[in-house]
């Protein structure tokens, strides 16, 4: 595969994770939280593991350890974005949550004491600058869905960071992604039969938006992105993936006529502009030169021999 055609697959992807906050709230409409979030990873499930049937048979008790634990944490993203859709904009949700790229830095930072790089700095300065634009409404004041979305961007970015642990210790990474769907909508009945009713949609907008949820933004998204993310870079596919809250807030204009005020505009450019300049590996020229300095005698040493007789 051509990386330009990976690069549009990733893109597309974005697209269908865009639309995504659209179709909860639409979900939202007729069902409840925790019964969309059952249907939506239950079917996701189901259709993948129709698909990778024979794949999935290989499956061990690891895999199913770690796709419990990653389950969960996918699970807490979207209580918190399903709850905080209650109380904010669309399009707030989807910029807030894009700030997953700015946590997983700091995650490092704080826990395994890793330097952040400098653009990463600056990302979290400028995203600190425009939730503050984006968020607040008077003095002081912040919406709680506001802030429900921010929490879900950390459990975002805590659920990437268990994920790349547990792809490098289990066999299959396909059979971990299929069965974290799984337990995803697992913990979604289990508390929907707690707290809820759960029932099937009642009403048309309800079966598009479970269908959409589960087959373009769960099955789809899932099975398309680490195929395509082998033919392409990570800044790249992180670049890529800054367009989600874009998309998200085009959808929204589109088919909610949401509409940002001046500075709520102003606030998700600057959040944008952090995410774009976090994912930027940039060094100063001082330091590449330094590089370059180490790294040219070793070449003209390993070049040497090959002049000998």
């Amino acid at each position: 595969m051509k990386q330009s055609r990976a690069d549009l697959l990733i893109l597309l992807v974005t697209l269908c994770w865009g639309s995504s906050y659209l179709f909860m709230k639409m979900g939202l409409g007729s069902l409840s939280e925790y019964n969309l979030i059952a249907l939506r990873f239950g079917l996701a499930f189901i259709l993948t593991g129709i698909l990778f049937f024979n794949h999935l048979r290989r499956i061990d008790w690891i895999t199913l350890g770690y796709s419990a634990l990653i389950g969960l944490a996918l699970f807490a993203v979207f209580v918190f974005i399903m709850f905080g859709l209650k109380t904010t904009t669309t399009s707030n949700a989807g910029f807030l949550v894009s700030l997953t790229v700015i946590f997983v830095p700091l995650i490092h930072f704080v826990v395994f004491k890793k330097k952040l790089r400098m653009t990463q700095t600056l990302g979290v300065l400028l995203a600190i600058v425009g939730i503050g634009l984006l968020t607040l409404s008077g003095p002081l004041g912040i919406h709680s869905g506001d802030l429900l979305c921010i929490l879900a961007s950390i459990c975002y970015a805590v659920y990437i960071l268990l994920t790349s642990a547990a792809a490098k210790i289990v066999r299959s990474t396909l059979n971990l992604g299929i069965c974290q769907l799984g337990f995803a909508g697992l913990y979604g009945l289990i508390f929907s039969f707690i707290f809820e009713s759960p029932h099937l949609p009642y009403t048309l907008n309800g079966w598009i938006a479970v269908l959409a949820l589960s087959v373009v933004c769960s099955a789809f998204g899932f099975i398309i992105q680490p195929v395509a993310q082998k033919y392409t870079t990570p800044t790249r596919t992180g670049l890529i993936f800054c367009m989600e809250p874009v998309f998200a807030a085009l959808f929204a204009f589109l088919f909610e006529h949401e509409v940002l005020s001046l500075q709520g505009y102003i606030g998700a450019g600057i959040v944008l502009l952090g995410v774009v300049v976090s994912e930027w590996k940039w060094k100063p020229r001082w330091t590449r030169n330094q590089q370059h300095q180490k790294v040219q005698p070793l070449d003209i040493q390993q070049k040497e021999p090959a002049h000998l007789p």
